[in-house]
């Protein structure tokens, strides 16, 4: 499974004092750690930490890449900032574009401007597209799979591999008012978004938006995972450092037959993933 880790975040007190402070240390010591955890790929989100998001986007692409060469996902709402992390990423290592809506009211050609910044990127860049359009995030399955349909056919006629895409169906808060029927409906729109292409699309969430604010944080988290699996999700934006996560991860993929049983799969699975 692809696990982008999730912890260089600006939204994080200490990597917003980090970037604040052009601490390289913090970040080093979270790249470094993520990727012994087993992380596939490092997620980097200036988040608000800094007024020239830019700037801070290729300090800590430029940081992160000092101390190791695990694959960068960035991670803004803005092109600019993905455009500015790209200008200094060592994209032959892989990278991903996180993340674009279908469209936006201010900009109907979003989508395709990640398209573009990714063939730019090489072949070995990928983009995380959300089943949101210009009209918000879908409450319903339908339109949810509807926006996933449109977001795969557009890339197919742009050319662009479908194996180098990846479908968030966005995980909401379950904690919010009216928002816990939202995890069922995304279970069932996986089933859907699979058969969407062949070779199918990467499916994958933000997996911690699911518990924000919510007390039992990692349980939750841990058990849709389990459950998203089953249905086929191959990817997810998750806290690595969660070790009871990533042994249900382990123990899911086995159970589903995606690795061999041993009486020591778990630390086989975290061996290889760290290899």
């Amino acid at each position: 499974m692809i696990i982008i880790a999730e912890r260089i975040n600006g939204m994080f007190t200490n990597v917003k004092e980090a970037i604040a402070e052009k601490n390289k240390q913090v970040i080093q010591e979270l790249a470094k750690k993520q990727t012994e955890a087993g992380a596939t790929y490092l997620d980097v989100n200036v988040g608000t930490a800094a007024a020239d998001q830019e700037a801070a986007m290729q300090w800590l692409v430029e940081t992160i890449q000092e101390t190791c060469s695990t694959p960068l996902c960035l991670d803004s709402q803005k092109p600019g900032v993905i455009a500015a992390g790209l200008k200094v990423v060592n994209a032959d290592n892989g990278v991903i574009l996180n993340s674009t809506p279908l469209n936006k009211k201010n900009d109907e050609e979003i989508l395709d401007k990640h398209i573009e910044m990714a063939e730019q990127a090489g072949p070995k860049a990928s983009i995380i597209a959300l089943t949101m359009d210009k009209n918000g995030v879908p409450q319903d399955i339908d339109t949810r799979v509807a926006i996933a349909a449109e977001i795969v056919s557009k890339t197919m006629e742009k050319g662009f591999d479908s194996r180098r895409l990846f479908i968030d169906t966005i995980l909401l808060p379950v904690k919010v008012p009216n928002a816990q029927v939202q995890s069922g409906n995304i279970l069932t729109a996986m089933d859907q978004i699979k058969y969407l292409a062949d070779p199918a699309p990467h499916m994958t969430v933000g997996l911690s938006n699911l518990s924000q604010g919510a007390t039992e944080r990692s349980l939750i988290n841990r058990v849709f995972l389990a459950m998203a699996i089953s249905r086929g999700l191959d990817s997810a934006i998750a806290d690595v450092l969660d070790q009871d996560l990533m042994n249900v991860l382990a123990t899911a993929e086995m159970l589903m037959n995606k690795q061999i049983y041993s009486d020591s799969f778990l630390k086989v699975y975290s061996s290889a993933n760290k290899a």
